[in-house]
């Protein structure tokens, strides 16, 4: 199996993991957070509903600053609703679909770099930081389960049932 499809089958199963997650976002709770050092509720199902654009990023870009030394930022679009949350998911997966489409494994072999301050504080190959992307995917859609949790609303069957949810996927 080549690289790229061994990775876009993974993208394709993690993408419906957090798919069911999102489904249960209560309305509302942009701002809810369980402890005051913990990310708001708001900001991290938009990066579960988002985080494939940064597969696309590492595709076809060689790099990407998230702290610019002009002061320039990522945005993140305020999605504050479930619909929305799983429109955003959508297409980021579409764009990551057609970015693996268009690319080679031999691509996916050459460096990709993560910088702040122009200065690279992760360098590696391109299919290394898109597992390592996917893994980051699944950590923080395991964080918002426990938000879900938290907040009183349905917990999806991810890897297998939960309490809400008894399918077994």
């Amino acid at each position: 199996m080549k690289t790229k499809d061994f990775l876009l089958n993974e993208l394709d199963r993690e993408v419906n993991r957090s798919r069911r997650a999102l489904e249960q976002v209560p309305a509302g709770k942009y701002d809810w957070k369980p402890h005051d050092k913990s990310m708001i509720f708001g900001y991290l199902a938009n990066m579960v509903a988002t985080i494939p654009t940064w597969v696309t990023m590492q595709i076809n870009q060689d790099e990407l600053d998230v702290a610019p030394a002009d002061g320039g930022k990522v945005d993140q679009k305020r999605l504050d609703d479930s619909k929305e949350l799983l429109q955003a998911l959508d297409k980021a997966w579409a764009d990551a679909r057609t970015a693996f489409e268009k690319t080679t494994d031999e691509h996916l072999q050459t460096n990709w770099r993560l910088l702040a301050r122009g200065k690279v504080v992760m360098e590696a190959p391109r299919y290394e930081m898109i597992q390592d992307t996917i893994n980051h995917w699944a950590h923080h859609r395991g964080q918002m389960t426990v938000y879900l949790r938290l907040m009183g609303a349905k917990v999806p069957a991810i890897y297998g049932p939960s309490a809400d949810d008894k399918q077994f996927l």
